[in-house]
C-alpha cells in the first residue's frame, strides 16, 4: 500500500498490542502531521523508559531503582502478598485503595498455547519470599480468563501445603476480562469479597 519509511512506521506500530493495521496507519499519519518537537518528545520518552526502567529485585514490579516504592514502604502489610500477572495489574489494584500488602508480579500466566509454563514465570522467586515465615496470606489476583484460572489453580496446589491462606479475588470481575480494564468499584468489591481457593 505505502512505500519506504511510512510503511516501515506503520509496520512497527501495528506490532504493538491492541494496534491493528488501520490504527497503526492513523497513528503514523498523526505523527507525520505532528509538530517535530512533539514527535521528538515521544521518541525520547520511549528511549528513556526503555533505558531506565527495570524490574524490582523483590517483586518484579517496574521501577527505576533496585527495589520498587511498594517494597521499600515500611507501612505496607508484610503478611500479605498479592500475586498478579503484570505490573499494570499492580496499578489497577492500587487504584482501589483496598489493599495495603505487598505484591509479586509473575510476568505472565501459564499458557500452553504460547509455550509458557510455570518455569517461565517468577514462581520460584515467590516461594523464596515465603522462607522467613512472615507471609501468612497469598492473594491470587490473576486475570479471570482461562490462563489466569490455570495459573491460580497451579499456585493454590503449590502453596496449599505450606500452611498459608491462599485466596482468590471474589466475583465481580467479568470472566475473560483483564484487571487493567476493571473500574475501581468492581475491583474494590472483588478484593473485599475474596474467598479461599479451596472453597
Amino acid at each position: 500500500m505505502f512505500e519506504g519509511p511510512i510503511q516501515d512506521l506503520i509496520g512497527e506500530l501495528s506490532r504493538l498490542p491492541g494496534i491493528g493495521p488501520k490504527s497503526a496507519q492513523r497513528i503514523a499519519f498523526y505523527l507525520l502531521d505532528a509538530d517535530p518537537a512533539e514527535v521528538k518528545s515521544l521518541a525520547d520518552a520511549i528511549v528513556t523508559a526503555k533505558r531506565s526502567v527495570r524490574f524490582c529485585q523483590v517483586c518484579f514490579n517496574v521501577t527505576e531503582d533496585e527495589t520498587c516504592r511498594i517494597c521499600r514502604d515500611a507501612r505496607r502489610d508484610r503478611h500479605q502478598i498479592c500475586v498478579v500477572e503484570e505490573s499494570k495489574d499492580v496499578v489497577a489494584v492500587e487504584r482501589t485503595r483496598e489493599y495495603r500488602g505487598l505484591y509479586h508480579v509473575l510476568g505472565g500466566a501459564i499458557s500452553p498455547i504460547d509455550n509458557r509454563g510455570p518455569g517461565d514465570l517468577h514462581i520460584r522467586e515467590l516461594i523464596q519470599r515465603l522462607d522467613d515465615g512472615t507471609v501468612t496470606e497469598i492473594i491470587v489476583a490473576t486475570n479471570p480468563n482461562t490462563e489466569g484460572e490455570v495459573t491460580a489453580t497451579y499456585l493454590a496446589r503449590l502453596l496449599g501445603p505450606l500452611g498459608l491462606t491462599v485466596s482468590r479475588l471474589a466475583s465481580g470481575l467479568p470472566v475473560g476480562g483483564d484487571l487493567e480494564y476493571a473500574d475501581e468499584i468492581t475491583l474494590g468489591r472483588a478484593f473485599a469479597g475474596r474467598r479461599s481457593v479451596g472453597e
